[in-house]
């Protein structure tokens, strides 16, 4: 079973730096003592001030208390054409690359690489499917750095990048570019924020529909505004959680969730609640 990437420290601690917001002024909107909100930072868990300062950190109280009990995990992902892949990165965490294939053709398409592509490139033979193509997310290294693996065992696969986060050896493309995996469509959808031009890719024609998002959310959190935590935010809401409830979402990091879970449970966006 694969943890939740996030716990509630970590959207407190994502929130204050996003934000700008000091522990003082927090504080004083809430009147959380300075000392047990560096508690709350720390992990320390206190529901009294955790529902004390969500509001005032535009976060939902209920689903944060939840993430702090640990209480809720999404439902498990079985769905015929989607495999997930979660690799362990310098011993620090584990990430996540997918497999995606159309039964009818045989033909695949691998999103991100994973810290180690062995896996997935295993499976891909296990099933005689053929890569054709890897859709890059982003360029964080943690998501790519297994690339010239899946380049060497797939001669001619087409890597594909956003050309305004481009890497070495990719073909960019703009936001809004389609893309087909045998008789599956790919769309893009921008979802920048936590990265210069994360890239949330729909695959439709299975079961369910598939967003694989990256970084841009997880299961009950997000990645984190490192570029700009507004705009992360605001095309989450924009390009994901407009997509239809029972999308399954496939994050960088985390177990595989859906956008009707998300919306219920997720405590960066109180609206959806």
């Amino acid at each position: 079973m694969i943890e939740l990437e996030d716990f509630f420290e970590d959207v407190i601690g994502k929130t204050l730096r996003g934000t700008g917001m000091a522990d003082g002024v927090l504080s004083f909107l809430t009147n959380v003592d300075e000392d047990l909100i560096a508690k709350l930072k720390d992990g320390e868990f206190n529901e009294d001030a955790v529902r004390a300062v969500a509001p005032s950190l535009g976060l939902d109280a209920d689903s944060l208390v939840e993430l702090g009990n640990r209480s809720w995990r999404p439902e498990d992902v079985e769905l015929d054409g989607l495999k997930q892949f979660n690799t362990d990165f310098d011993g620090e965490m584990t990430v996540n690359a997918y497999l995606i294939w159309d039964a009818q053709t045989k033909e695949a398409a691998l999103f991100d690489t994973g810290a180690n592509a062995d896996p997935a490139l295993a499976a891909a033979k296990e099933l005689g499917v053929e890569i054709k193509t890897l859709f890059i997310t982003h360029t964080h290294i943690d998501h790519i750095i297994d690339r010239e693996k899946v380049i060497a065992a797939n001669p001619g696969i087409r890597v594909l990048v956003n050309g305004k986060e481009p890497v070495a050896g990719a073909e960019r493309f703009a936001a809004g570019d389609t893309f087909s995996i045998g008789t599956l469509r790919v769309s893009t959808r921008l979802t920048w924020g936590h990265s210069p031009a994360g890239t949330t890719y729909v695959v439709h024609g299975l079961d369910r529909p598939v967003a694989v998002v990256g970084d841009a959310l997880f299961a009950q959190s997000m990645g984190g505004g490192v570029v700009s935590f507004k705009d992360a935010l605001a095309t989450n809401r924009e390009q994901i959680f407009t997509l239809e409830d029972q999308t399954v979402v496939c994050p960088g990091h985390g177990p595989m969730t859906s956008v009707g879970e998300e919306k219920a449970h997720n405590p960066f966006f109180p609206e959806f609640k």
